[in-house]
C-alpha cells in the first residue's frame, strides 16, 4: 500500500485537482475521492455511477490504480457514466 498523487479533472469542472490515492484503491474509490472535492460544490450531483478514464479510455470499476497502469501524477478524468 503506497500513497501517491494523481492529477484529476472532473467532467464539467474547470479545476485540475491533485488527489492522494492509494495504489490499491479501486477505480470506484478513486472516483469517489475525486468527486468529494467537486460534486455539490461546482458540479451538480447526478443519479448515475461515476467512471474513471485514463488517456481517454474508461477503466474497469474494480481495477486498482496499479493494475490499471495509472502512475504517480498521471491525469485521470472522472465523470458520470
Amino acid at each position: 500500500m503506497a500513497l501517491f498523487p494523481l492529477q484529476a479533472v472532473f467532467d464539467g469542472d474547470f479545476v485540475v485537482l491533485l488527489v492522494p490515492v492509494d495504489d490499491e484503491d479501486s477505480m470506484s474509490v478513486v472516483a469517489d475521492k475525486v468527486a468529494h472535492h467537486v460534486v455539490d460544490h461546482r458540479v451538480a450531483r447526478q443519479d448515475r455511477p461515476l467512471r474513471v478514464r485514463h488517456d481517454g479510455n474508461p477503466l474497469p470499476e474494480d481495477a486498482t490504480v496499479v493494475t490499471a497502469g495509472v502512475g504517480p501524477l498521471d491525469v485521470v478524468e472522472v465523470g458520470y457514466a
